[in-house]
């Protein structure tokens, strides 16, 4: 039984808000002003939910959720850990995770101390993009389980005080969907104009010159309609066209169907892709100067071109508008949109506001660049050109390469897995963590004749894909792993197996206990969780910045490098070291920082 006792300290009772409110001086126009804002799931200054969470409320150590009025903001400043269902935990032998097997595994989710799970695609499926290829938006794959399961698990998720976002892919559906078998089949029938189709050019060849991300060109031809179709990711993946206003009605019921069934959140695959430019103009080419993307290699034609048409269009807000119009009848629940455009910050912060998306995510810490100042100036750029927003940010997850490997290299630390998490979870902003990454995992090495990822087929050896990042949790430190009593979907591989649960679960020094006891005093720190931040001027590979709310101020000064570090800190006060925390601790000798390899200074600052 895992820290069964910690989780169990956290489920819902039946204090309320209002009778914390009772128990205050009565008068307080300011409290009910913040109360109705958030009430309303508008945007209170994030210095007002700091105080009157921590004025009405217990800490989520004594009291999961408090009432609505609060709980209806659980997501700013939430820890939201990503489940890939089909690495998670296989409940009943056929090699692949499932939704049953997710519920058996709450209790260990739940005793991270994390806010929600956020649940990769379980939809019926043909599996060409491991459920990102969607056949039916309303139907657990018989893989996963059932919607039975799907009910069981919201229930048992939050009955330990979980939230549960899942997955929805809007921008296009799988080749084997019904709307696309009717839509291919002439160009007159009911679902003709629900698919983006276009005429080939007078010598055949494709209306324009966009490329898909999965390499190669962006339409396929279909010899039924003597047309193309689009593409921006597999063939077998076709983009709907949302200029048809039938598209987008259809897609928000089928969100509405998964409103009703109790989910707090959805995490928006891929949300600026919806729209493309009607015009099909072609996109300009970019000098090889600029083919580095996020998501994507310099040797895909992808990069050869600015996507400047391809999505990211203007309609696309007004869609996000009506999302959020459904999403505000029922109260509480948020959207997370993923974000790959030319400048996916700026596409943040025009997507995220009180009528948009409530946060958003890009790839710009997701690539290989590991220095203190591109976390800075990442940070910085979006705080200038969002400030009406909030941020969401994520150092790893099902698309890239494991965080200690990108970052740490082959024979990283196991002190950076605890410390990466830290910084990221100090941020400004909610968090995004995957699978694994509170266990330190490694990338994987997948062999070939393994890989079942299309995207790195494609591309071997160049880039081996995404399955390194997708092995099965390793559970227990015997062959397998304990994830399936079958032979899993990928390997499990043995440089995991020392790192498994059963192994750090009883290690207090382990990267699984260092995330825990981080995660928990961060809960007790309101100025991490929600307060203002402001970045320190501070030498490679030192990365440090305060957060402030309510009067207080609290430092963070982070070690990036495998060597100790000491600087003066730039800062008027002086500073209390503050511990607890569970990291390597630095010291302050009068004004210098003294900080020990991959090491973390936190204080209090007067």
């Amino acid at each position: 039984m895992i820290r069964k006792q910690h989780f169990e300290s956290k489920r819902l009772h039946t204090y309320s808000c209002a009778d914390a409110a009772a128990q205050r001086p009565s008068g307080s126009r300011a409290v009910m002003n913040t109360y109705a804002k958030i009430a309303l799931n508008t945007y209170a200054a994030p210095a007002e939910v700091a105080r009157f969470t921590a004025g009405l409320c217990h800490s989520r150590t004594n009291d999961t959720q408090c009432t609505n009025m609060t709980d209806n903001r659980w997501w700013r400043g939430a820890v939201i850990y990503q489940i890939y269902p089909r690495s998670f935990q296989d409940s009943n032998g056929d090699g692949v995770g499932d939704l049953p097997g997710i519920i058996e595994r709450l209790d260990y989710v739940a005793a991270l101390d994390v806010d929600a799970i956020w649940v990769s695609p379980f939809f019926k499926s043909p599996m060409a993009d491991f459920g990102y290829d969607v056949s039916d938006y309303r139907a657990v794959d018989p893989m996963f389980g059932a919607l039975e399961d799907f009910d069981r698990l919201v229930t048992e998720a939050h009955r330990r005080g979980l939230k549960v976002m899942i997955d929805q892919v809007l921008s296009h559906t799988s080749a084997e969907h019904p709307w696309f078998h009717e839509s291919r089949s002439s160009r007159t029938n009911p679902k003709a104009d629900w698919y983006v189709w276009a005429d080939p050019r007078e010598d055949g060849s494709p209306p324009n010159n966009w490329q898909a991300i999965f390499g190669g060109p962006a339409w396929r031809w279909e010899p039924r309609r003597r047309q193309y179709y689009l593409h921006n990711f597999l063939d077998s993946q076709p983009d709907l066209n949302f200029h048809n206003p039938q598209v987008p009605a259809a897609m928000l019921e089928n969100l509405e169907f998964w409103l009703r069934r109790g989910i707090d959140g959805v995490r928006l695959d891929a949300i600026n892709f919806c729209y493309h430019d009607q015009r099909l103009r072609d996109n300009p080419a970019k000098p090889e100067s600029e083919r580095t993307g996020r998501g994507f290699s310099p040797d895909n034609p992808y990069a050869y071109q600015y996507h400047w048409y391809n999505n990211t269009q203007p309609e696309n807000l007004a869609f996000l508008e009506r999302v959020r119009r459904l999403l505000d009848q029922y109260p509480g629940v948020a959207a997370l949109g993923e974000i790959s455009s030319e400048d996916s910050l700026g596409t943040m912060a025009e997507y995220v506001g009180e009528h948009r998306l409530h946060m958003a995510y890009s790839f710009e810490l997701l690539t290989e660049e590991y220095r203190a100042g591109h976390i800075r100036n990442t940070v910085e750029a979006l705080e200038q050109r969002m400030p009406h927003g909030w941020p969401c940010w994520t150092i790893s997850n099902h698309d890239v390469a494991r965080v200690v490997t990108r970052w740490g290299g082959e024979h990283a630390s196991p002190r950076l897995a605890t410390l990466l998490s830290a910084m990221v979870c100090s941020l400004r902003g909610s968090v995004c963590v995957y699978q694994g990454e509170e266990l330190g995992l490694p990338e994987a090495g997948v062999p070939y004749e393994a890989l079942r990822d299309p995207f790195g087929i494609a591309f071997w050896p160049n880039f081996k894909g995404r399955d390194g990042c997708r092995t099965p949790m390793p559970w227990i430190d015997h062959a397998g792993g304990g994830f399936s009593r079958g032979v899993p979907w990928l390997p499990v591989p043995a440089e995991h197996l020392p790192l498994a649960v059963s192994r750090q679960e009883h290690d207090p020094d382990s990267p699984l206990n260092g995330f825990r006891r981080f995660l928990r005093w961060r809960r007790e720190q309101p100025a991490l969780r929600w307060g203002a931040i402001r970045f320190l001027e501070l030498p490679e590979p030192l990365l440090g910045f305060t957060r402030q709310l309510d009067g207080q101020t609290v430092l963070g000064v982070f070690n990036l490098g495998g060597q100790a570090q000491q600087t003066a800190l730039p800062l008027a006060g002086p500073v209390t070291v503050v511990n607890g925390h569970g990291l390597q601790s630095g010291r302050v000798d009068g004004t210098v920082a003294v900080l020990p390899p991959h090491g973390v200074l936190f204080a209090t600052v007067s």
